[in-house]
């Protein structure tokens, strides 16, 4: 084992601890440890290995603390597990926060010696139709004396190389194919450059190291940064590394290590290099020298500008950051601490940074961080609850946030999918949605405010579509809100941010709700097209005071089980079908999975991926986040004006700005029709001659219409139906493809396939059929399962 400068045990100043699981913390003397219960109700178990003294001094009003005492064999399975803790009983266990603590609340102990700290955030699995879920808690530890320098724990205990590179210097290493290799940046905002040959090649007197040209090509994008290649190549286009993890999500491949010449030109002769670096640790291995080295360049914040200059700001990086690779031949590798401190490459300061590398044993799932916030911690894609099934049947799966979801299938295709959507019925992973328990005795006032609809008329059982607004009028989110009760609500939407914004609303306004997230503990799948009532209704089993699937209406859900496993079924989607999701546990994901195709394929029951969901919804003018709305557009804009009433008893967010940019409009969204067979794409320009006046927003080749349909967002004086518009191609004007404003939606206006009915059968359930409906909260039929899937 090579080893560098020792490493020391991580103590980070913030972490997570997710709901249902346990996380390890060193504690110093003297360190102060803040719990906050981000989104309340959450329970917290504080175990501390050492003497019972050493965490004492609770601060935190209103907080109820009380000391667990059990024996040894009672400790709980996620605690014993711990190789750190294994076999010991804690010194001092305490139970704090219940589930009446409001969202927020912090209690803060204080380290009387040093320990090990394990921070239990306790919780069961939440059925489909409950709101008991388990909620996130963060941990901030606040040193007594600051510390720099310290290591996250290996991501695996079979460390092969464990390799400190210090500031401005850099080291080489070798690797075996199938080892990884884990580049950390230890302190934050320090950028590292990464070279890698052949090591075959280098024994036989040839070099072969990373060229970013080829890999450039190969990989389809001529630069890499925010982000990175999935593989990189040589010159003789034979793959070296394959990235594994990235925690950072911005970095680039397309300039040099810094040279010698740099810092002449600055006015810094002799400033110390990364390729002169390079240089003197690669000699040994019989690599020449050069005036400046092509690498990886990770945690780099270099940037093309929108004039075509290259420019620069400090890393995105944080203390313990990573990027994972993974070597796909036996490897001479050199990674660098860059020595810039004269721009703000490295925030001004270099700080080290260190290299582990891994057993090719080692199972390490492929994915890329996600932060909620900025200043979120980051999560690794993850995969649904329903993935052991997809993915036995794709390899073509993609990061959409935060999760795997299929783009398409290997035995049918997008096209096929989309075929069996329109003619038969599909199966659709949409777990990556997100869910918030809304609950309280304000859960209704405090929905009321945050959305333009009408909550107070939404009846048990049944769901309406709305955006989500801010101050401004412009779109945060849209979603569906599910009414399970009284006080009770459930939020589904696309982004995370929804749930802190529904907090601060609630305190801001006084109101007494919980928000929680339970997007872990609720995964969906959507049973799309003309055949799914008559599949679904043979394997779902309603208690008789539920609607069955005969009976349940447009936009209402109803509670049974499938194979014995506890359901929610909604009759909602985000295809223009008719159409149900399916929402459960992700532990019994798998077997409701199995249950529905096994009726369902007999039916011509398909599985579609996102490919496949984009041309079904953009033929039904469905809209999605970040391509028809954003924080600068407003309902009316996104084309979803109906959920705007034109009279609502309170005010909720947004109103004003909602009212006075209606009254004076200045875009809308219309459906344009397409000439020729052009490939139209988001964010082509969209003229009137010489003036630009739109943007397309989303487009498609119908397979069912035969031929290319778009949703734009245009100046209103271009809105009339029938205008004739063009779409600028290369430069907007030396290539423009004709099209007309049409209505939207392209495929089926008025909803019709949604709105399908079948008899209702006298099921023995003692309801009428007349008893399951509830009042209509929109009659629009754009209205039809419109959400951001």
């Amino acid at each position: 084992m090579q080893t560098g400068t020792p490493v020391t045990a991580f103590r980070p100043t913030s972490a997570i601890v997710r709901g249902g699981q346990a996380r390890l913390f060193a504690l110093r003397t003297g360190d102060r440890v803040t719990l906050r219960n981000i989104e309340g109700a959450q329970p917290v178990e504080i175990h501390g290995f050492g003497p019972p003294e050493s965490l004492l001094g609770w601060k935190g009003s209103g907080v109820p603390v009380q000391t667990i005492s059990f024996s040894a064999d009672e400790i709980s399975a996620t605690i014993a597990h711990m190789p750190q803790v294994q076999g010991e009983k804690p010194g001092l266990s305490i139970a704090v926060f219940d589930v009446a603590t409001p969202a927020g609340t912090a209690l803060t102990l204080e380290a009387r010696d040093d320990l090990l700290c394990v921070i239990v955030v306790p919780g069961r699995p939440m059925a489909p139709d409950a709101q008991d879920t388990t909620t996130d808690i963060l941990v901030d530890i606040l040193p007594q004396t600051e510390r720099s320098g310290e290591m996250p724990p290996p991501l695996a205990p079979e460390v092969v190389t464990d390799l400190r590179i210090k500031a401005a210097t850099a080291s080489a290493f070798r690797v075996k194919a199938g080892q990884y290799i884990q580049v950390i940046d230890v302190d934050g905002r320090q950028c590292s450059d990464f070279l890698a040959f052949d090591a075959s090649d280098l024994d036989a007197g040839e070099e072969y190291g990373i060229d970013p040209t080829t890999t450039r090509t190969l990989m389809g994008s001529s630069f890499s940064g925010p982000g990175l290649h999935s593989k990189y190549f040589d010159a003789r286009m034979r793959p070296l590394v394959e990235v594994v993890q990235d925690t950072v999500g911005r970095h680039d491949t397309f300039l040099l290590a810094c040279t010698a010449k740099y810092y002449e030109d600055m006015g810094y002769p002799g400033h110390s290099n990364c390729t002169e670096n390079f240089n003197r640790v690669l000699a040994p291995f019989g690599i020449e020298e050069r005036k400046g080295w092509p690498a990886i360049n990770f945690f780099y914040n270099t940037f093309v500008d929108a004039h075509d200059r290259i420019s620069m700001d400090e890393p995105w990086s944080r203390p313990g950051d990573y990027v994972l690779l993974r070597a796909l031949t036996d490897l001479v590798c050199a990674t660098s601490s860059c020595a810039d401190d004269i721009d703000p490459a490295n925030g001004w300061v270099p700080t080290d940074v260190h290299v582990r590398v891994y057993d090719a044993a080692c199972p390490f799932q492929k994915g890329s961080a996600h932060r909620m916030t900025h200043d979120a911690e980051p999560r690794m894609s993850r995969e649904t609850g329903f993935h052991p099934r997809t993915s036995a049947l794709t390899r073509k799966f993609e990061d959409y946030r935060g999760f795997w979801l299929a783009s398409c299938y290997n035995d049918a295709g997008p096209i096929q999918e989309y075929w069996a959507c329109r003619e038969r019925a599909v199966i659709i992973d949409l777990s990556a949605l997100r869910k918030f328990e809304i609950t309280g005795p304000d859960a209704e006032d405090l929905m009321q405010l945050a959305v333009p609809r009408n909550v107070k008329k939404l009846a048990v059982g049944q769901i309406v579509y709305t955006p989500l607004t801010y101050e401004t009028g412009g779109m945060i989110d849209d979603g569906t809100i599910f009414r399970l009760g009284a006080h009770n609500f459930r939020w589904v939407c696309g982004d995370e941010f929804s749930g802190v914004w529904l907090r601060e609303l609630a305190e801001k306004h006084g109101l007494k709700a919980f928000v929680r997230n339970s997007s872990d503990q609720l995964h969906n799948i959507a049973v799309q097209g003309p055949r799914s009532r008559d599949i679904l209704k043979r394997v779902t089993i309603t208690p008789p005071h539920q609607p069955t699937l005969n009976e349940l209406k447009w936009f209402r859900f109803t509670i049974g089980r499938i194979a014995d496993r506890p359901v929610l079924v909604s009759r909602t989607g985000y295809t223009g079908e008719l159409g149900y999701e399916v929402w459960c546990h992700p532990q019994d994901a798998v077997t409701v999975w199995d249950a529905i195709m096994t009726v369902g394929e007999p039916e011509g029951l398909t599985p579609m991926g996102l490919l496949a969901l984009d041309m079904v919804r953009i033929e039904a003018g469905l809209v999605f986040a970040g391509y028809d709305f954003s924080d600068e557009t407003d309902p009316f804009e996104a084309g979803i004006g109906f959920t705007i009433p034109k009279e609502k008893p309170d005010a909720y967010v947004g109103d004003a700005a909602i009212a006075r940019r209606s009254a004076y409009p200045h875009r809308l969204m219309v459906g344009l029709d397409i000439a020729g067979n052009e490939p139209i794409g988001h964010g082509d320009s969209v003229y009137v001659g010489r003036a630009q006046v739109g943007v397309v927003t989303s487009a498609v080749k119908s397979p069912i219409l035969g031929r290319s349909i778009a949703l734009a967002r245009v100046d209103v004086t271009s809105g009339e139906i029938g205008t004739a518009v063009e779409i600028g191609k290369l430069d907007g004007h030396q290539k423009r493809v004709p099209a007309t404003v049409v209505r939207f939606p392209h495929f089926d206006p008025q909803k019709t396939r949604v709105r399908t009915e079948a008899p209702v059968e006298n099921t023995g359930s003692g309801i009428a059929p007349e008893a399951s409906r509830a009042t209509t909260v929109t009659d629009d039929p754009r209205g039809a399962a419109n959400r951001d899937g």
